[in-house]
């Protein structure tokens, strides 16, 4: 008998590629999440709780749909979301928030059960969901090369070795880019372990409670920033990658992880999108059909994290700014040219994917949803406009 799939598909490659996605996700983030758990009024055990929650159901999430599918699927919370709940749940008590959080939920499951969102998604051309990934990438580039200026040994020395490796042994470059970082921070003395503690937290269940000032000013906001600034980003981006899993049972798999984990503080469960990029560049495996194993090595490192919830961004926390910075941009260059490649190779979309690109990049934020939402609208109201000129 012969191994198991998942056995032959694993490497090296891949584990690294699911860790820094990892290690990305939460040293971005995981601060926005212990605000939005704060402003909910939750203690410091619930908040421990929530990460914990949080970390668990994107490990059985990832590893589950990429094993089940064979392409990368990576999922994450919904930063946008935490970033909204942060500013919005001052004024409601605990229970209510975890109202919000299951009414939101139980939208995103309708929504991957009546395949509405899968039906809009089809209509987005390939150039211009390119186009929005590379807009979403370029800070992680930009902001990889700005730290040169707060760590010039560091960052430089890990630019070296991203190049060696893309030279030598392409495979594991980012593996090398990680262990140049680590060597000279901590001969700097930048990696700062005095505040790591690693303890189990245990969710805590919070009965809901549900009112209608609560759902319309914050579920409702809640569920349109997870589906326009997270779920339709992360479709784009396995588009882009040129997978095409069925869309709507990936929505309403998350969706339902988001219902039953919201309880236990699980406000939002979607789609990745940055994270899932480094999953599924040729770093993370040379062969496109064998890339899922990373995003499936990522969700066993959610899984690892959750069991130690908020104790894991102490460990995050520890590495100096500069070197997250810079793992994040370099990881993610191969996908940034790969997708600007996409976006304007054809000349028929190359305005609407311009400016899909231009807008996504900018970063603006109207009407409390993220700017991967409106590089879209834009770039499809661009090519309707200009699609009949060029063929009339």
């Amino acid at each position: 008998m012969g191994q198991p799939f998942f056995l032959r598909d694993f490497s090296v490659s891949a584990i690294v590629a699911g860790f820094v996605a990892v290690l990305v996700s939460y040293a971005s983030s995981a601060v926005i999440v212990f605000q939005a758990a704060e402003a909910a009024g939750a203690s410091p055990a619930q908040i421990g709780g929530w990460l914990s929650t949080l970390g668990l159901g994107m490990g059985v999430t990832s590893l589950g749909l990429s094993l089940y599918y064979r392409v990368p699927v990576l999922t994450a919370w919904s930063t946008p979301g935490a970033a909204l709940l942060a500013t919005s749940l001052g004024d409601y008590t605990l229970a209510e928030a975890i109202g919000v959080f299951l009414f939101s939920g139980a939208l995103m499951v309708i929504c991957g059960a009546t395949g509405i969102f899968a039906r809009l998604m089809e209509r987005i051309p390939h150039a211009l969901a390119a186009a929005m990934l590379g807009g979403v990438l370029l800070r992680f580039g930009l902001e990889a090369f700005a730290s040169l200026e707060d760590n010039l040994t560091l960052v430089g020395a890990m630019c070296i070795a991203y190049l060696l490796g893309r030279r030598y042994c392409p495979r594991y470059a980012v593996l090398g880019v990680l262990l140049a970082g680590l060597a000279v921070a901590g001969l700097q003395g930048g990696i700062d372990t005095t505040q790591v503690t690693l303890a189990i937290d245990m969710p805590e269940p919070v009965a809901p409670r549900f009112t209608l000032s609560s759902l319309i000013g914050v579920g409702i906001p809640l569920f349109v920033v997870s589906m326009a600034s997270q779920n339709a980003p992360g479709v784009a981006t396995l588009r882009a990658a040129g997978y095409t899993p069925p869309v709507s049972p990936l929505i309403a798999c998350t969706g339902l992880a988001t219902l039953i984990l919201a309880p236990l503080g699980g406000f939002s469960i979607c789609l990745a999108a940055i994270t899932a990029a480094i999953c599924m560049g040729p770093e993370a495996h040379p062969d496109p059909e064998r890339r899922y194993m990373a995003a499936a090595c990522a969700g066993a490192f959610y899984l690892l994290a959750g069991l130690f919830g908020g104790s894991i961004g102490t460990l995050f926390a520890a590495l100096p700014g500069p070197l997250v910075l810079a793992i994040a941009g370099l990881a993610l260059l191969t996908t940034i040219g790969g997708s600007l490649h996409n976006a304007l190779h054809d000349a028929a979309h190359r305005d609407a994917a311009l400016v899909t690109f231009l807008i996504t990049a900018s970063g603006v934020m109207l009407l409390g949803v993220g700017a991967a939402f409106w590089g879209l609208v834009g770039g499809m109201l661009t090519r309707a406009l200009l699609t009949p000129a060029r063929q009339s």
